[in-house]
């Protein structure tokens, strides 16, 4: 008896060091995208000083009581401008995913739903896509369309749009045969009932990952378009376009690089931690 006792206490052992994993990567993340976003929030309507005032008598200062980051070459406040920064990132990346997940939806819907012909075509369109890195294709389409917020959130949310809908589709394609749809089929519901009442709402848990995933890409896209250039235009903040000025003074000012580096990174964080929890939920469930 105590060795079957042993046998049977150790796989359950096991799985509530899983489930505790699972509920820290959730609420670990969740607390610092929580954090980030209350921050973010903040400095839409308060920062310690305007983030484009120019101080040439406060250049390259430490950090300090009256600067908490310091303040960067033409001394303006580090700290208001990774505020406002990491604002523009949230702002844009929202917007892009916003398009690509509505686009992604209604596409991956219609054709996990009816497939045929359309649901081919479209499919190979969104292979085509997916088939370059997605920061790749919006580098040119950037730098033939423009910088500047709206054209990177254009740029990135078109090309945002395949990655959810073939996770929508696929789901739709195995939902689409089962019973309860039949039922609701045979009962008279017609297909805009059927595709929104019973069979998307059971793509929600898949979903949610794909956007705490998407909300990274795109505030990684954006940086990046920002540091080599492209971005988000002078003299508005941006976290790309500050570690491209800060990688100058790594010697003189590391504060410079280290708080902007440090912001992007927490974003990442927060919301990698919390899309893993989410995965992790549905594998369980």
């Amino acid at each position: 008896m105590k060795t079957n006792t042993t046998k049977q206490s150790a796989p359950n052992k096991q799985a509530k060091q899983t489930k505790v994993r699972r509920s820290s990567f959730f609420y670990i993340g969740g607390a610092i995208s929580a954090v980030m976003t209350l921050l973010v929030v903040i400095s839409f309507f308060w920062t310690p000083y305007s983030p484009t005032a120019v101080d040439a008598s406060a250049k390259m200062q430490p950090p300090s009581a009256a600067h908490l980051l310091g303040t960067d070459n033409v001394g303006r406040d580090i700290f208001s401008r990774v505020l406002q920064g990491a604002g523009t990132s949230f702002v844009i990346a929202i917007c892009v995913v916003l398009i690509g997940c509505f686009f992604g939806v209604l596409i991956g819907a219609l054709c996990g739903y009816y497939g045929g012909v359309a649901d081919a075509i479209l499919t190979r369109i969104c292979d085509s896509i997916t088939a370059f890195p997605a920061i790749l294709l919006a580098l040119v389409i950037v730098s033939i369309i423009g910088g500047g917020a709206f054209n990177i959130v254009l740029a990135l949310g078109i090309l945002f749009i395949p990655s959810f809908a073939r996770i929508v589709r696929s789901e739709f394609a195995r939902v689409r045969s089962q019973n309860y749809i039949q039922a609701a089929r045979l009962m008279g519901a017609g297909d805009a009932r059927i595709i929104f009442r019973h069979i998307l709402p059971n793509t929600i848990p898949v979903l949610l990952p794909a956007v705490t995933i998407g909300f990274n890409n795109a505030i990684l896209s954006e940086a990046s378009m920002s540091f080599l250039g492209i971005g988000i235009m002078p003299p508005q903040a941006s976290l790309g376009s500050m570690m491209n000025d800060a990688q100058t003074y790594l010697r003189n000012a590391p504060w410079y690089a280290i708080s902007t580096g440090v912001t992007i990174a927490l974003l990442i964080l927060g919301f990698s931690l919390l899309s893993e929890g989410l995965q992790q939920s549905n594998r369980r469930a």
